[in-house]
C-alpha cells in the first residue's frame, strides 16, 4: 500500500493560518492547565496501570482513548501496525482542532513511565521552539531503506519514534487530519513520512527530540541510561547526553528493562522512603475461616529432595483454614511415595479434596503444572492457585495469607539458598532469555532493598490469581516453549501476554534447599544432609536449646570435670537407632575386632562403627560444628578441631551386654550421648566415676555426657536391667 500522505485542500487552509513558534501563545510560560496527555488503551493492563500511576503521581491530566474497544491494529510487537491509534486519535482531536492555547501530549501506555510533572516538560518543550516534538531513536522503523532521506543530525538520536509527541493542538491535529489508511497500516511510517517532506515538516514545525531531554526510548539506548537517586525521588538519567528525560518508553525488546526503572521511577522505592506502593491496593483477610479464598495448592516433587516429610509438616501447619485448601501433588520419585502416603492418610480428609498423581503415570513435569493450572482454571470457586516446589521450606506460616494480602496478579516470595545468592528469581535477562543478574539484585536477596519487585522471571513458588487464569492466561499450556524448561516457557508465556510477575522480600519467608546430592540408599536420608542443607539437618536433629547452653546456664556438671548438656532432637536420636538397627551388623562385643588397627579391642562393646554405614565424615562434622565450640568454652585455653578416632553405637541388652567393665577412653575428651529414655524404653544404666564415686543415671534422650578420657576419668558402665539403650560414643583428640 501507498503511504504517501496527500494533504486535503482545508489541511492547507489551516496551516497557512497556524502561528509560528515565536507566536505570543508561545513565547510566555505554558500553564500546566493547558496540557491534556492522550494515550490509545483498548485494555487496562498491568502497564496500563502503572502508567497511569506514574501520571497520578504527577497531576497529568489524561484522556484515555479506545479503552474496551477490540484491538485492530495489527501485532505491532511482530510486525508494522499500530494504524488504529491514529484513526482514534485523529477523531478526538477535532474538538481541539482550534484550541492555538492547547498542548497535546500522546504516548503510549502499556510501555510508558513518567519520571517528571507537566511543568518540567512544558518547559522543555518551549524550549525547543518547536511546534511538534516527537521522540527519537537509533532505529528506523518499520521502513530502513528510508534512512537516506532522514536529515543529518550531528550529536543524538536520528529517526523518529512515534510512541510519544508534544505539540500545540492545532499543529497536532493537522498532523493526523491526513490519516485516511487500515487500522493494521503503520503509525511511525505514517508520522514518519510527513517528517522526512522537507515542506510539511516546515509548516508543522516538527523536530525530533535528539538527546533526549523529553523522551527517552529505551531500544538500542539501553547502556545510556541509569537511574538517578534524588532525595526522596527517582529520575532516570541519560548518560550520553547527561540529560533527564521527562517519559521513558520502553519500546520494541526493552520490556523487562522498563519493569527494572518502574521498580524504582517516579518515587516507588527511595532509599529514603522505602518501598512507597506496597501497602496500595492491598486487601484484608476476612475473619471468619469459611470466609477465606478457596486456594488449590500445587505440590511438585519432580526430583529426590531431602527434607520431605518435613515439607508436609509445614504444610499442616501453614496458617490458613485447610477447608479452604485443594491439594494437587505430582510426584515422580518412588522414594518419597511413602512420605505423600504417609501425609494423605493422616491430614488428606481435612482439605476441601487431595488429588496425587504418582511416579507409575509418567507424567512428565511441564504436563502435570499445566494440570494443575487447569484444575483452578476450570473451578470458578477457584480464586487462587499456588504452586510450591518441594524444595522450598516456607517457615513463615503466615507465608500464603501475606501473598494473598498483596494483592498482585502473580507474586513469588523471595525464597533462596542459605548463604548463596541463588534465589528464586531474576532480576533480568540476557539477550538469548537466560539469566543476567541486575544491579539490584544482590541488595533484594540479602533484603537491604525490601518491597514488591517487578521481574522477568519467577520459580518455585508463587500465587496466581484464579480469575487470571480465566481471562488473560487461558492457554492450556503454559509450559512448554521451544527448548525452555518448564519454569522458563511459563514465564515467557505471561511477559507475551503483558502480564507482571512479581516478588516480594518485605518478609522473611523461608528458603531453597540444595538438592544436587541428595543422599539415597539408606532409612533415614535426612542425615546426611549436614553438609548440603546444615541449617535444615541442624533444626531437625540438633536439640532447640543446643545454642543457649552457654548463655541460658543449661550446662550441668553432675560429676568433678564432666558436663552434661542437650544435644540431640529426640528425632535425631530415633533416626540414628534405627539407622543402626536397619543396617543390623552388630559386632559380638570380644575382643577381637578386625574394624580397628591392630584388630584388637581391650575393652569391648556389642556396637556399629559410624564408617560402616558411611557416616564417619558427617559424624566428623557435627563434632566440630557443635561439640568443638562448647568444648572451648568448657575448658578454657584448650582448643580442639573435634577430630574423633573412633565413633560408634553402642547397644546395651541384659541378655547380651548390660553394662561395662571399668576403664579409661583412649582420648583427651569423651562424648556420650543417650539415644533413648530411661524408665520408658530400659532400666538401670549409666555412667559410674570411679575415682569421684559419682554417677549418671537416668541420662537424658538426646543429652550428651562430656568428660576426659585418659587417665583422671576411670569410670564403667552401670548394668541395664531391662529393655534396651543405645549411646553414641566419640574418643576425641586421641
Amino acid at each position: 500500500m501507498d503511504h504517501r500522505v496527500c494533504w486535503p485542500i482545508l489541511s492547507l487552509v489551516l496551516l497557512s493560518q497556524l502561528p509560528g513558534c515565536e507566536g505570543e501563545s508561545r513565547g510566555r510560560t505554558i500553564p500546566k492547565e493547558n496540557l491534556l496527555v492522550f494515550t490509545v488503551a483498548t485494555k487496562e493492563t498491568d502497564g496500563f496501570k502503572r502508567f497511569i500511576r506514574s501520571a497520578n503521581f504527577f497531576n497529568y491530566t489524561v484522556k484515555v482513548l479506545g479503552m474496551d474497544e477490540d484491538w485492530t491494529g495489527g501485532d505491532v510487537a511482530q510486525t508494522a501496525g499500530g494504524g488504529q491509534k491514529v484513526r482514534i486519535l485523529k477523531e478526538a482531536m477535532k474538538p481541539y482542532a482550534s484550541a492555538k492555547d492547547l498542548v497535546i501530549l500522546f504516548v503510549d501506555s502499556y510501555d510508558v513511565i513518567f519520571a517528571s510533572g507537566p511543568e518540567e516538560l512544558l518547559k522543555k518543550f518551549q524550549q525547543t521552539k518547536h511546534s511538534v516534538v516527537f521522540s527519537a531513536e537509533v532505529f528506523i522503523w518499520p521502513n530502513r531503506h528510508l534512512e537516506v532521506k532522514y536529515p543529518h543530525v550531528r550529536d543524538g538520536k536520528r529517526f523518529l519514534n512515534s510512541g510519544g509527541f508534544i505539540g500545540f493542538a492545532p499543529n497536532v491535529y493537522l498532523l493526523m487530519e491526513p490519516w485516511d489508511l487500515q487500522d493494521k497500516d503503520d503509525d511511525q511510517l505514517f508520522y514518519t513520512n510527513i517528517y522526512l517532506d522537507a515542506e510539511k515538516r516546515a509548516n508543522l514545525n516538527i523536530t525530533l527530540d535528539h538527546k533526549c531531554r523529553i523522551f527517552q526510548n529505551l531500544n538500542g539506548a539501553l547502556d545510556e541510561v541509569v537511574l538517578k537517586f534524588e532525595e526522596a525521588r527517582v529520575r532516570a538519567r541519560n548518560l550520553a547526553y547527561d540529560t533527564l528525560p521527562v517519559i521513558i518508553h520502553g519500546n520494541g525488546p526493552t520490556k523487562m528493562q522498563l519493569n527494572y526503572l518502574g521498580n524504582y521511577i517516579p518515587k516507588v522505592w527511595t532509599f529514603e522512603t522505602g518501598c512507597t506502593e506496597c501497602e496500595k491496593d492491598t486487601i484484608s483477610l476476612p475473619e471468619k475461616d469459611n470466609k477465606f479464598p478457596t486456594v488449590l495448592v500445587g505440590i511438585f516433587i519432580e526430583q529426590l529432595t531431602p527434607f520431605v516429610e518435613n515439607f508436609f509438616e509445614r504444610l499442616v501447619n501453614l496458617d490458613y483454614p485447610k477447608e479452604q485448601l485443594q491439594i494437587f501433588i505430582h510426584n515422580t520419585q518412588t522414594d518419597h511415595e511413602q512420605d505423600v502416603r504417609k501425609f494423605v492418610e493422616q491430614h488428606g480428609d481435612k482439605y476441601q479434596n487431595v488429588k496425587v498423581i504418582g511416579p507409575e503415570e509418567e507424567m512428565l513435569n511441564p504436563d502435570a503444572r499445566n494440570m494443575g493450572l487447569d484444575m483452578c482454571r476450570q473451578d470458578v470457586a477457584c480464586d487462587y492457585y499456588f504452586n510450591v516446589d518441594i524444595e522450598v521450606v516456607l517457615q513463615n506460616r503466615d507465608a500464603l495469607k501475606l501473598l494473598i494480602d498483596q494483592n498482585r496478579s502473580i507474586l513469588a516470595p523471595l525464597v533462596g539458598r542459605r548463604k548463596k545468592l541463588w534465589s528464586n528469581f531474576w532480576g533480568a535477562m540476557s539477550v538469548d532469555g537466560y539469566y543476567a543478574r541486575s544491579e539490584d539484585y544482590v541488595d533484594i536477596v540479602d533484603r537491604r532493598r525490601t518491597g514488591v519487585w517487578n521481574v522477568p522471571y519467577i520459580s518455585s513458588v508463587y500465587l496466581i490469581h484464579g480469575s487470571l487464569l480465566r481471562s488473560d492466561l487461558t492457554k492450556r499450556d503454559l509450559y512448554h516453549s521451544n527448548k525452555l524448561d518448564a519454569d522458563m516457557a511459563f514465564c515467557q508465556n505471561v511477559r507475551e501476554q503483558g502480564i507482571f510477575m512479581y516478588v516480594t522480600n518485605r518478609h522473611v519467608f523461608g528458603h531453597i534447599l540444595s538438592v544436587e546430592n541428595c543422599h539415597t540408599g539408606n532409612l533415614h536420608n535426612d542425615l546426611w544432609q549436614i553438609d548440603e542443607n546444615q541449617k535444615d539437618w541442624e533444626e531437625k536433629y540438633i536439640h532447640p536449646n543446643w545454642s543457649r547452653i552457654i548463655e541460658d546456664k543449661i550446662l550441668l556438671q553432675p560429676c568433678p570435670d564432666v558436663y552434661w548438656f542437650p544435644v540431640f532432637t529426640e528425632r535425631g536420636c530415633d533416626d540414628i537407632v534405627e539407622e543402626m538397627e536397619h543396617f543390623g551388623q552388630w559386632s559380638s562385643g570380644g575382643n577381637q575386632d578386625m574394624r580397628i588397627q591392630g584388630g584388637y579391642e581391650n575393652v569391648p562393646t556389642i556396637d556399629i562403627h559410624m564408617n560402616q554405614v558411611g557416616y564417619e565424615k558427617q559424624w566428623q562434622k557435627f563434632l566440630k560444628e557443635y561439640i568443638a565450640p562448647l568444648t572451648e568454652k568448657i575448658y578454657p585455653g584448650y582448643y580442639t578441631k573435634a577430630y574423633s578416632f573412633l565413633n560408634f553405637v553402642v547397644r546395651y541388652k541384659p541378655e547380651e551386654q548390660p553394662s561395662l567393665e571399668p576403664h579409661h577412653d583412649a582420648s583427651t575428651f569423651t562424648l556420650n550421648v543417650a539415644l533413648n529414655k530411661a524408665g520408658v524404653d530400659y532400666e538401670g544404666g549409666g555412667c559410674r566415676f570411679i575415682r569421684y564415686n559419682c554417677s549418671v543415671q537416668a541420662p537424658r534422650k538426646g543429652w550428651a555426657l562430656l568428660h576426659p578420657g585418659r587417665l583422671t576419668h576411670y569410670h564403667e558402665g552401670l548394668p541395664t536391667t531391662s529393655g534396651t539403650r543405645y549411646i553414641v560414643v566419640s574418643f576425641v583428640d586421641p
